[in-house]
């Protein structure tokens, strides 16, 4: 009863304002908040819409990694969590409307442009690893950028921690985006982050992602098959270290495959994309 009383008296602290977006199973406000006169946003999910172990896991296990990971600058901060019998809440620090999936949508990135967005990127997911924790659903979508533009990783809803050997199972993901492993059902490592990134590197330089379909089949039979081109009416004037850095991440082979650590000190990364 004294930690339901808790939880009332920190969901009144909130005011709900506008509608920012609204996604499978919740939907995100802008949000005032009474004590620190400060704006933030509120993620609410309704837990009425749960309908298997698996969606609730996601809605359980993301306020927990989120304030695992803090602080980190290019990974979005939790500012608060409670619940009710209805609703599952989760306060973030609010960031500008447009995501990198809207930037893109602009046009191509140039190399310099898609390099400061990459770096911080590797350095969200580099931190990640570090402390034992893989995203595992890692696209534009879910990077956004605060009010001063810094790129921030966001939606930790299919973050996994890293067991005894570092390894997972389950097909997760988004399906441009996903690693072969997981489409194949195999048991994969945080790897496959480095394989996300590299298709986000990818779809900033060219518009568009390596792998394709006109369905989630057709997409995962291309992601598979992971033959990786680079036509040259779109990437004629790109760099062959770029080029040599996306080939390095977006590598069927895990094994052979770099890390985050490494993406990071590939010359093209230090190099400020140039």
């Amino acid at each position: 009863m004294h930690e339901e009383k808790a939880q009332q008296k920190k969901q009144q602290e909130y005011e709900l304002l506008e509608e920012l977006g609204r996604g499978r199973f919740g939907t995100v406000f802008r949000c005032f908040h009474k004590t620190s006169n400060k704006f933030h946003a509120a993620k609410l999910i309704d837990k009425r819409l749960l309908t298997d172990s698996t969606d609730r896991q996601c809605i359980e296990i993301e306020p927990k990694v989120m304030t695992f990971l803090s602080p980190h600058p290019n990974i979005l901060q939790i500012i608060d969590a409670f619940d009710d019998s209805d609703f599952s809440s989760i306060v973030l620090e609010l960031c500008h409307p447009s995501t990198l999936l809207d930037r893109i949508a602009d046009g191509a990135f140039s190399e310099a442009h898609a390099c400061w967005v990459m770096r911080q990127l590797l350095e969200a997911v580099a931190h990640c690893h570090r402390v034992g924790v893989a995203h595992r659903d890692i696209k534009p979508d879910n990077v956004l950028f605060d009010w001063e533009n810094h790129v921030k990783l966001s939606d930790f809803g299919s973050a996994e921690w890293l067991g005894e050997g570092g390894s997972m199972s389950g097909v997760v993901g988004t399906p441009c985006y996903v690693a072969p492993e997981v489409v194949l059902g195999r048991e994969y490592s945080e790897k496959v982050d480095v394989w996300s990134c590299g298709v986000v590197l990818y779809t900033m330089l060219a518009g568009v992602p390596p792998f394709y379909g006109d369905s989630a089949v057709d997409i995962f039979e291309a992601v598979v098959r992971a033959n990786l081109r680079f036509p040259t009416r779109i990437f004629r004037s790109v760099s062959s270290s770029v080029k040599d850095l996306i080939k390095k991440m977006i590598c069927r082979d895990p094994s052979g495959r770099i890390s985050a650590e490494q993406a990071l000190r590939h010359p093209w990364i230090l190099n400020g994309g140039d």
